[in-house]
């Protein structure tokens, strides 16, 4: 019922407009606001009335909503005194009665809820702090050793691209501007894939107990960052992660997506893709559906002929097989894609994954769905075998629609095993995971009795290879063996949860209103189906449900986890797929990773939002939920506006840039200040053309929140005093300044090295397969940034930056601006002719030694 507090119970009415649901309540008094959950059937247009007797009756709000099922209508009304509260049905969204899964009554309002970190998942517990601001510098390095090296280089190699830095990932002792891994027991909450991570003035720690703990802090530390983290491309930004403790842990072990490559074929680069996708919001599964009616997918090799006693051709399966797919479908955007995997792209999908963090489940479906395996091999085409080949054929057609139930294997024939068994092994073989998927669904063809025993045939192969069989939740009918799975997609009740209890198995739930991909997801989607949930299956209704309550008596002790799916009956190609899978995947990443009392609709939405330019610029290709405010992220102007004549400068710079006083190397990396937030400036510093340097040399910056944009000091300035220029993209100065850079000077050497200075240099972990991009500076050239905490990073006159240890610090909340030259807002400049003269304040050029500036 609507009022029992078990959201898998509901009130359904009849398929009237005008049909009602009224509540009594134990006694009279103020109804501050209600929520009523619509799972499947909704109203598009109702009213709220209130009554003190049940009869007359009083409008309190009238509602018209334009989301379709699956969604939650939290509605202020602040009725001072009521007995009764009635929901009056106005207009059905559909042909369908209404469905109430919950109507709550609530007398107060709610607590405010804090202001949450923009993560999906909502980490378990999260704080910010304040002690001070993690800075990513180009001296910056990534520190790591053992089990916690992955998880290093898969940030270093994400964050090279963005920010230009070298970010060798070394071992030792992590320094100010560091980031550093630990993997050890005991170094996080005892619960699988849990870590911590602190970040503030002093660096970032990630500490895990496991590896895999490890990367899923990466996957929350490149959310911390400035969305500009996902470029494909260097973008200059402050790189800074605000002050944060972070202890976390998921709520369930198997958070999947599931893919449909049957129906449709996904290359390798596109499987890459949507791993990629899906493995940064830590779903740590990718369930793969390589056959069904219509294509097989994966290549099998030819065995021996003492294990082919039917002298099948195994290599026909995708020699035949893998040419077909869906081809009949009018709601499709265009004919299924075809093509199947060699044995080697399985290889490279499955260590992708795995380096991603994922594991890779293979489905193999039967005995049904089975149309492509009896359309390649004669052999299989028995008795019980359905469809049946027309007259003068060895085989069936193959299948292009979507049509399901039609097809089955033999139950009576040897031939049938022989094949499971060959496939099943060698699929396992290639599949380091614990896992393989038979699939098991809509078996119409099929009786119960021959279903039930193919099945438990098909159950033992499995675990013949030392693998755990998962099925769809049909297959539960049969008797399992131990440690099955199984995946609910449909139905519910009792029943279900009969099946998992007789058989002491784990759930997987993929309730197709909850989780299925290739349902529209708003009423302006061309493609797509609306039968599990009777139009759209919202953002909201991927949300709003607990995994926990799906099934009476199953708790979270039963369920293994939750999975998205995408099926391939109207989705074409990985842009289309990820527009039905996005943002919907980010509902069932927090579903299947955050604790059920920390879950908020609003508060997810506004979250999800904040990552709308993040993936962006990662080319995700996500719907844009309506009513959900999307973050952009806007690229650096094309165009390039004329670059300010220095002698056509005002007396006084529009805003103090903070520049040091301190002369400054060549390469020197520095912030700016006090300048407009969030906004794309051209920064120039003006030569004398002399040298061969140019006069100008500029750069886009992107300043932060804070009003600070990075400047990197042109490489091969002549030593002298230099104007740095700030513009906007209008051509309008925002600041200017001037800089000292002093000369490079060259050490002579007296005698040659001998030996490398293996005690105080960090040994690079970087993997010799990649290249590290060029940068501004060398990761060892000293640099300009406010914060005093930054080590020494030079590695001729550091030992203790070479071998990892920080040196002498300020305090943690970074230095103080009183050692800044003041010599914007408040420093006159002296114009005379056509020739600008030196900010006052700017130190005399150092000839006789080479000097660092500060961090």
């Amino acid at each position: 019922m609507a009022i029992d507090g078990d959201s898998t119970t509901r009130w359904s009415s009849n398929y009237i407009d005008a049909s009602w649901l009224q509540v009594e309540l134990a006694t009279a008094g103020p109804i501050d606001h209600v929520k009523i959950t619509w799972p499947n059937a909704a109203a598009k247009k109702y009213t709220l009335q209130t009554s003190l007797n049940g009869t007359d009756w009083t409008e309190a709000k009238v509602v018209t909503s334009a989301t379709g099922p699956g969604r939650v209508d939290e509605l202020q009304l602040g009725v001072a005194n009521a007995k009764f509260i009635r929901m009056q049905g106005a207009t059905r969204w559909s042909t369908y009665g209404y469905s109430i899964s919950e109507f709550e009554i609530y007398a107060k309002p709610q607590p405010v809820r804090p202001e949450s970190l923009a993560l999906v998942p909502q980490p378990v517990a999260s704080a910010s702090t304040a002690d001070g601001t993690f800075r990513l510098l180009p001296s910056s390095r990534i520190v790591a050793s053992g089990d916690a090296v992955a998880a290093a280089t898969y940030f270093a190699q994400k964050a090279r691209k963005s920010t230009g830095f070298a970010l060798p990932v070394v071992s030792g002792t992590a320094s100010v501007n560091d980031v550093a891994f630990t993997v050890a027991p005991g170094q996080s909450e005892d619960k699988p894939e849990s870590y911590t991570l602190q970040a503030d003035a002093r660096g970032v720690k990630i500490a895990a107990n496991t590896s895999a703990g490890a990367l899923n802090g990466v996957q929350t530390l490149r959310q911390l960052f400035p969305q500009w983290i996902e470029s494909g491309t260097t973008v200059n930004t402050p790189w800074t992660v605000e002050g944060v403790v972070i202890s976390d842990y998921p709520r369930y072990e198997h958070r999947g997506v599931g893919i449909d490559v049957a129906r449709s074929f996904y290359t390798v680069d596109e499987m890459k893709e949507h791993i990629d996708n899906a493995a940064q919001f830590k779903m740590n599964v990718l369930h793969i559906h390589l056959t069904d009616d219509q294509g097989w997918r994966i290549a099998m090799d030819q065995p021996a002929a003492a294990d082919n006693p039917a002298g099948i051709k195994y290599t026909d399966l995708t020699d035949i097989s893998g040419k077909t797919a869906m081809t009949t479908n009018p709601s499709q955007s265009e004919p299924g894609h075809t093509g199947f995997y060699t044995k080697a792209d399985y290889k490279e999908i499955v260590k992708y994954a795995g380096d991603n963090g994922m594991m890779i489940i293979p489905e193999i479906d039967m005995p049904g769905h089975s149309t492509a395996a009896l359309h390649a091999i004669p052999q299989l085409n028995t008795g019980k075998s359905a469809p049946k080949p027309k007259a003068g054929n060895l085989t069936p057609d193959a299948q292009g629609t979507g049509d399901v139930g039609v097809s089955s294997f033999d139950v009576d024939s040897p031939v049938t095993y022989e094949f499971t068994k060959q496939v099943l092994a060698q699929i396992a073989a290639m599949t380091p995971g614990p896992f393989i998927h038979i699939g098991g669904d809509e078996s119409y063809s099929t009786t119960t009795a021959d279903y039930n025993t193919m099945i438990g045939a098909f159950t033992k192969q499995v675990t013949d290879v030392n693998k755990r069989v998962i099925g769809w939740n049909e297959y539960g009918s049969a008797t399992l063996p131990p440690n099955s799975v199984i995946q609910l997609w449909t139905g519910g009740g009792q029943g279900e949860s009969d099946k998992i209890i007789k058989n002491n198995a784990k759930l997987i739930l993929s309730p197709a209103s909850k989780t299925y991909i290739p349902q529209k997801q708003d009423n302006s989607e061309k493609f797509g189906g609306t039968w599990a949930c009777g139009g759209p299956c919202t953002l909201q209704a991927h949300y709003d449900w607990d995994p926990a309550k799906y099934l009476p008596g199953i708790g979270d002790d039963r369920i293994l986890g939750v999975e998205t799916v995408q099926w391939g009956e109207w989705i074409r190609g990985m842009d289309q797929t990820e527009s039905y899978q996005y943002p919907r995947t980010l509902a069932t990443a927090e579903v299947g990773w955050s604790p059920q009392a920390n879950k908020n609709y609003t508060d997810f939405t506004k979250r999800a939002a904040a990552l709308g330019g993040r993936m962006a610029l990662e080319k995700l290709n996500f719907f844009k939920t309506p009513g959900v405010n999307w973050t952009a992220a806007t690229p650096a102007p094309a165009v390039k506006p004329a670059i300010v004549d220095p002698a056509a400068l005002p007396s006084q710079s529009p805003a103090d840039l903070k520049v040091p006083t301190a002369g400054l190397n060549s390469g020197a990396y520095l912030t700016l200040s006090n300048l407009p937030a969030n906004t794309w400036l051209l920064l120039a510093v003006h030569g004398d053309g002399t040298n061969g340097q140019p006069a100008v040399s500029s750069q886009w910056a992107l300043s932060n929140a804070a009003g600070n944009a990075p400047l990197t000091v042109p490489p091969g300035l002549v030593a002298g005093n230099h104007v740095v220029t700030v513009q906007q993209a209008t051509g309008d100065v925002a600041g200017f300044a001037g800089i000292n850079v002093l000369a490079d000077v060259v050490v002579p050497t007296t005698a040659p090295a001998t030996s490398a200075p293996a005690a105080t240099a960090p040994a690079t972990t970087t993997p010799a397969a990649e290249t590290t991009p060029a940068t501004t500076e060398s990761s060892a050239a000293p640099t300009t940034e406010q914060a005093g905490t930054t080590p020494a990073t030079d590695g001729t006159t550091s030992s203790a930056a070479a071998s990892g240890k920080a040196t002498a610090a300020s305090s943690s909340t970074g230095a103080s601006t009183s050692d800044l030259a003041q010599t914007g807002a408040t420093s006159p400049l002296m114009i005379g002719g056509a020739v600008l003269a030196l900010i006052v304040g700017l130190l005399a050029l150092a000839t006789s030694r080479r000097r660092f500036g500060q961090h």
